[in-house]
């Protein structure tokens, strides 16, 4: 550049006194907690604790128990509840762990890159980490901008700051002009940003967390304690199940206590304190029975397997519980470029006056341009430099014309390259075989027509001007081609000006940032799902509008001086004036990370669940601060520190699954509910009759552990592993203020318990009868005067106990069909398939009860039972699932009915 002479840059010593002053040129990692306290977090969880209390009253049990039987098979038990604490901790913090190496310090990777630096009068290579304040540095095309600075020279520089700004292409010059259609200082160049053509010679003005980067950065690291929606239901329920389990607890003590005095017991005697030790232990079991210890692993299942079968549909999931919120959530807000748009620029309209003037516009194309293609392994072509002139030469590689051909067959004479203060480019060309010098310009339609004296094909300055209207309307970049014949009388060419240069104008071209084609139907599945989508970036409004209209964001409905606002407006209203827009925004352009952030935060205060996309540093804050972040597979290493999720093709599409994955993982953890909180209901009715009655438990504590533990580990895995479905996206997001357990869910769980428990002791009854007495002569009076007789200690036989234990198990093996169906999911009777490792569970749960009878013995006090009672067993306890699966087959049929004669009349 010719600048070698006249920048001396900073000595060694001035250097090293400036690092020491301003510091290394390196963001500052965040403080990464250790890997036993990230452990420890998972134990914060309120179903973790109250497992953990049920842990220590299990043990107590199991003691007492050994002591008096001497049966050290009672360990099972809370050696269960340990092992359903420790898979349900382990399993969140492996999964984390794993993730957050994936993405730990990726911005740290490029630091020890060369730099060009001027030191001591010579041109060095540093690392860049290594550059300082006072630093004046040479960058050129293809580098990355090693800190922010101030341009003391240029030669048609440009510079991509679409990772501050989400504008692809930004023109810089040495001087400080005031241009509206910049987010930043047109004389600075940022830390991050890429330089797609020119040199600069840049003086170092800010480095490491100083720089527009590391504040970005920095705010993307402040822990903002959004708590999840999943993360406030599971503190309300752990709340609500600790506060039920200890005031049946009371009523168990008062109950006994109360039987007791009417009974006429001794208080002073040694049976009031064996009674009362006893009543503290029935007390302590119903405690442990009614926690759900199946559904902290159920939730980890199912957010471990969603996290993985997200990475098939391109998202990449870094924290657990993004998974469900994702599902929660009511707004997105999204950058354009890149997510909704493809970040490739395309010529989309060629307005040619004159046919007889089409060679001219390609050798213009061609000849009057610094960019070029290259090939990748499969021949497909990629422009190379600027985006705008790569376009230009996309469209002749499309239409048949070799760009390498046109150029090698002209002789350049001269060039004026590209600035932002002349706008336009232009060259002088010698015809190889007329020798005729030939002046070829392209550059903004306003300056090519002042300086043309005729339009091509008989136009007037009114229609052209009209076209481009046209085209600006629909948010196309326009660029105008000229040309004259000269010779050097004609035209002066002074100081990279035109002088005299009497053009022709002959043709206009439109060129866009064409949107996905799959994005105006995934905006559609939002709405939907109500689900609002706002556009923020920092494009000019125009065209963020447009974008907004051809994606279904803005309707012609729609008020635009209602629904948009650019980013300085934005950050001028007052916190009320703001609380009020963002409900009706759906554009915001011209935007910066505050007005980002600003907008999340404000929406989360109006109650919204908010997700954000970003692929820039400059979306680091709103990314964090957002309950659910997501970053672009092809964004920064900020940006994806800061999120959550990682959308790997860049597709709005698959924001749409991961919200289809969210709701269908929150309707799996409800169906567990379903399922578990009906076995608890029956565990507690039945400890609690036995409480009153004065008979030995019907399920003994190593039986429990089958109830509790395995099977509920099991049934977890099968019901948190049914697929998604496409009709949660019809639904409308759940409320924040929704509790987990809904209406219809209590009304299932208390009835059906309730029903569930009185056929176990029913059907167990109807078994002690001879196979010819039949039901005619099952007396129901001298069952329950058995079953509640006081205070006379009935105990059952072991074939009693090995008869209501199956059937209890067997409820709810047919139960789990009911908890599937919750939903709109998979009915009993329906031919759909469904997921592989649902019916591997119940087989499990089949054999596995059919073997722990008939091989438990002692441990399990239970003895084998002859294939007639488990034919009886198995075929009378399917009513549990035969006659719900009836009821909503019988109700699905009647629906369509009426729908069908609706659509009918």
């Amino acid at each position: 550049m010719g600048t070698t002479q006249r920048h001396i840059g900073l000595t060694n010593a001035q250097a090293k006194e400036s690092r020491e002053r301003y510091g290394e040129n390196t963001l500052t990692p965040p403080p990464q907690p250790s890997l036993w306290s990230l452990f420890l977090e998972k134990f914060r969880d309120p179903l973790i604790r109250i497992l953990l209390i049920a842990l220590a009253f299990s043990v107590f049990i199991a003691i007492y128990e050994i002591i008096q039987t001497g049966n050290f098979g009672l360990l099972l038990e809370p050696t269960g509840i340990l092992i359903a604490v420790i898979l349900a901790t382990a399993i969140g913090f492996a999964v984390e762990v794993k993730a957050n190496k994936r993405f730990k310090e990726l911005n740290q990777i490029n630091d020890e890159i060369p730099v060009k630096v001027y030191r001591n009068g010579k041109i060095l290579l540093v690392p860049r980490r290594e550059i300082v304040v006072g630093d004046v540095v040479i960058i050129e095309s293809g580098d990355e901008v090693p800190a922010d600075g101030e341009i003391l020279e240029t030669h048609f520089l440009s510079v991509d700051e679409s990772s501050l700004t989400g504008e692809p292409v930004t023109y810089k010059s040495a001087e400080a002009k005031a241009d509206t259609d910049a987010t930043y200082p047109t004389n600075m160049v940022y830390r991050g940003t890429a330089v797609t053509e020119g040199t600069a010679v840049v003086r170092i003005t800010a480095v490491g967390d100083a720089t527009e980067a590391g504040n970005v950065y920095f705010a993307s690291q402040i822990d903002n304690n959004i708590d999840t929606p999943l993360t406030r239901q599971l503190s309300r329920l752990g709340k609500m199940i600790s506060l039920f389990s200890y005031f049946a607890a009371a009523l168990i003590v008062l109950g006994r206590t109360i039987l007791f005095a009417r009974e006429g017991g001794d208080w002073l005697s040694m049976e009031c304190v064996e009674y009362y030790l006893s009543t503290i232990m029935i007390a302590i079991t119903l405690v442990v029975v009614s926690v759900p210890e199946g559904l902290p692993m159920s939730i980890t299942l199912s957010l471990a397997l969603s996290m993985h079968r997200m990475l098939k549909n391109n998202n990449l999931v870094r924290r657990l519980h993004a998974c469900e919120t994702m599902g929660a959530s009511t707004v997105i807000c999204t950058d354009k470029t890149g997510t909704l748009t493809r970040n490739r620029m395309t010529v989309a309209a060629v307005d040619i006056f004159d046919p007889a003037h089409t060679e001219i516009i390609l050798k213009n194309i061609a000849i009057n341009s610094t960019a070029n293609l290259r090939f990748d392994d499969n021949g497909k072509p990629q422009p190379l430099g600027n985006p705008t002139e790569g376009a230009l030469l996309m469209w002749l590689y499309e239409n048949g014309h070799d760009y390498t051909d046109l150029r090698e067959n002209a002789t350049v004479e001269n060039v004026i390259p590209f600035s932002t203060e002349r706008k336009y480019m232009a060259t002088v060309v010698v015809e190889p075989t007329t020798g005729r010098r030939r002046l070829l310009v392209k550059g903004a339609p306003t300056v090519l027509m002042s300086m043309s004296l005729t339009i091509a094909g008989g136009k007037d300055a009114e229609t052209v001007t009209e076209l481009l209207l046209e085209h600006q309307r629909h948010a196309m970049r326009t660029i105008a081609f000229a040309f004259a014949d000269i010779d050097a009388a004609d035209c002066v060419i002074n100081h990279h000006q035109l002088s005299n240069a009497n053009l022709t104008l002959i043709g206009v071209v439109a060129i866009s940032d064409p949107v996905r084609d799959d994005v105006p139907d995934a905006i559609r599945r939002c709405a939907d799902a109500g689900i609002n989508v706002k556009i923020v970036t920092g494009d000019a409004n125009a065209t963020a509008v447009e974008v907004g209209r051809k994606v279904g964001i803005i309707t012609d409905d729609d008020d635009i001086d209602d629904v948009t606002i650019d980013g300085p407006t934005f950050a001028a209203l007052s916190e009320d004036e703001a609380t009020d827009k963002v409900a009706r925004l759906r554009v915001i352009s011209r935007a910066r990370p505050s007005d980002k952030l600003r907008l999340v935060k404000l929406l989360q205060k109006r109650g919204e669940v908010v997700a954000v996309t970003g692929d820039g540093t400059n979306d680091a804050p709103a990314l964090n601060a957002a309950q659910v972040g997501l970053s672009m597979g092809d964004g920064t290493s900020v940006a994806k520190e800061a999120s959550d999720i990682t959308i790997i093709d860049n597709s709005f599409s698959s924001i749409v699954q991961a919200v289809k994955w969210g709701r269908s993982l929150y309707l799996n953890i409800q169906r567990f509910l379903i399922f578990q909180l009906v076995v608890n209901v029956i565990a507690c009715l039945i400890v609690a009759f036995g409480a009153f009655s004065g008979t030995d438990s019907p399920l003994t504590v190593t039986q429990m552990l089958w109830v509790n533990l395995i099977m509920d580990t099991f049934a977890a895995l099968a019901l948190s592993s049914l697929p998604p479905s496409d009709k949660v996206l019809n639904a409308k997001p759940r409320r924040q203020t929704d509790f987990i357990i809904t209406k219809r869910m209590w009304w299932f769980i208390g009835s059906w318990g309730i029903l569930m428990t009185f056929f176990l002791f029913a059907l167990m009854q109807y078994f002690h009868h001879p196979a010819t007495e039949g039901l005619a002569h099952f007396d129901f009076g001298v069952f329950f005067g058995k079953m509640f007789t006081f205070p006379n200690q009935v105990a059952f036989s072991p074939r009693e106990y090995s008869i209501f234990f199956s059937v209890f198990v067997f409820c709810q093996f047919w139960n789990l069909f009911n908890a599937r169906s919750f939903g709109g999911g998979v009915r009993l009777f329906s031919r759909n398939a469904d997921c592989r490792t649902f019916w591997i569970v119940l087989s499990v749960i089949f054999v596995g009860q059919i073997l722990i009878v008939d091989f438990g013995g002692q441990m399990f006090n239970v003895v084998p039972l002859s294939f007639n009672d488990w034919l009886q067993i198995i075929v009378g306890t399917s009513v549990v699932a035969i006659i719900p699966q009836a009821v909503i087959r019988i109700r699905d049929i009647i629906s369509a009915n009426r729908s069908s004669n609706k659509s009918t009349n």
